[in-house]
């Protein structure tokens, strides 16, 4: 069976796209490796969003709150309710693990299932709604495959009484220091910059810099990780001294990537030190002939630049080009 476009992910930019393409009668299917809006699932379990609901809904659905900014909780229960309002064409536990232009034009498009069941997909034009929040930035040190230590923070409860390190300084490692703090954690940031992030929430800002200043959350700034060990996270200063911070669990909230080895074996050329794809910035066509990229996937390691309020509108405009490209 060959699809008009094969979209990857279902995220709100993927979500947006099966939309727009079932509304111009686009023959589509939409596959993703795990849950529905996977990234939002992974999210921690009390995120509150930065921005207010309007801002994220997709298919001119409402998302209604009693809140002046929605949850994580609102925002999954709201995302499948778009699912099934427009009855979404979703296979899910399906990664995609390459992707091929044949010489006829056609695409075919790889996947597994964790049941290790593979599949030859055919579609005439692909898009790549892939986000990043799955592929952590590694800090290549030891002892970071440890048990103790993720790049993700869920829940500050488990953490009740323990010291934890939180390496990171943007917006994410400020939230879970805090959040850990107030759980009865003893948190420390490590940060290999002299002060927090820019892009820290306005109202989150004064809140950890005065718990900081209190000393009710640790700080060590301009300060790099060296080694993680079962006991201690050992970090380095700016003065060379290393130090050894006591840890029963470490979070590497160092931020996240597209997957940009996917983009390029399927020919997307991307930037080596930003890792941005090259694509059109009116069409978000890659340089490859009808495979395009939308949402956090065009974003590269700048990933504060694409959020749900802005990616929502990539998928539209590409299925305008698919419409007017297959009925020319």
């Amino acid at each position: 069976m060959i699809r008009d476009v094969l979209i990857v992910g279902a995220g709100p930019a993927g979500l947006a796209t099966a939309i727009s393409a079932n509304q111009r009668q686009l023959d589509y299917v939409l596959v993703e490796k795990g849950v529905l809006v996977n990234s939002i699932f992974n999210f921690p379990a009390h995120m509150v969003f930065f921005t207010t609901p309007e801002l994220l809904e997709i298919g001119r659905l409402p998302l209604v709150t009693p809140y002046e900014k929605p949850t994580r909780l609102e925002a999954l229960r709201y995302y499948r309710r778009v699912v099934d309002t427009y009855d979404l064409q979703i296979s899910f536990d399906e990664e995609v693990t390459a992707i091929e232009l044949e010489r006829d034009g056609l695409f075919v498009v790889e996947t597994r299932t964790p049941k290790g069941v593979r599949r030859g997909r055919h579609a005439r034009a692909v898009v790549l709604a892939i986000g990043y929040y799955d592929r952590p930035n590694m800090l290549n040190v030891p002892g970071e495959d440890l048990p103790h230590a993720s790049h993700y923070f869920t829940d500050p409860h488990p953490y009740y009484r323990k010291r934890v390190v939180i390496v990171g300084g943007k917006n994410s490692a400020a939230e879970a220091a805090l959040e850990l703090y107030r759980a009865g954690s003893f948190p420390t940031i490590v940060h290999r910059h002299a002060t927090l992030g820019d892009s820290i929430k306005y109202w989150v800002r004064p809140d950890i810099e005065n718990r900081i200043k209190e000393g009710s959350v640790g700080a060590r700034f301009e300060t790099r990780v060296v080694e993680i060990t079962p006991s201690f996270v050992i970090v380095e200063g700016p003065s060379g001294m290393r130090e050894e911070l006591p840890a029963e669990a470490v979070f590497l909230l160092t931020g996240y990537h597209p997957d940009v080895e996917l983009m390029r074996t399927a020919g997307v050329r991307c930037d080596p030190e930003t890792l941005a794809p090259d694509f059109n910035a009116e069409t978000y066509e890659t340089n490859v002939p009808n495979l395009f990229v939308a949402g956090g996937a065009i974003a590269g390691r700048n990933t504060g630049t694409i959020f749900i309020e802005n990616g929502r509108f990539h998928g539209e405009r590409i299925v305008t080009v698919l419409a007017e490209r297959f009925r020319a």
